[in-house]
């Protein structure tokens, strides 16, 4: 019998190695700031969002839109030379109000994920 479990235990092995594995080639976010539905008392000079892998700049993509749809960014949206992960764009001095954060990114493997968050500046 222990030689019959053996020959169980192996099979399982083997078959499990034969699976194929997950891919975890797409970005996503990690963390932001201003933070994801956060609510902040002064405007952000940036918005910065970091992800879990990192980015090919030339497909990818933020803007920061007020409640009218309109872009409020300086249109410099750009991914960090120093940090392949983090996705940044810089602000004018924004006024109170609900702003949305829309982006667009390619990993450096080729996956696409995009997505949009809001702030509020009280």
């Amino acid at each position: 019998m222990p030689c019959r479990s053996l020959i169980y235990a192996v099979i399982s092995v083997l078959v499990l190695a034969a699976l194929p594995r997950a891919s975890y080639g797409h970005a996503f976010p990690d963390h932001a700031e201003p933070r994801v539905g956060s609510t902040i008392s002064a405007a952000p000079s940036q918005v910065r969002i970091w992800f879990t892998a990192a980015l090919e700049p030339a497909f990818s993509t933020i803007i920061v839109q007020n409640a009218a749809s309109k872009k409020v960014d300086k249109g410099d949206g750009r991914v960090n030379p120093a940090d392949p992960t983090l996705l940044e764009t810089s602000l004018p001095t924004l006024s109170s109000g609900t702003y949305k954060v829309i982006w667009n990114v390619a990993a450096r493997d080729g996956h696409r994920t995009i997505g949009d968050f809001t702030f509020v500046i009280k």
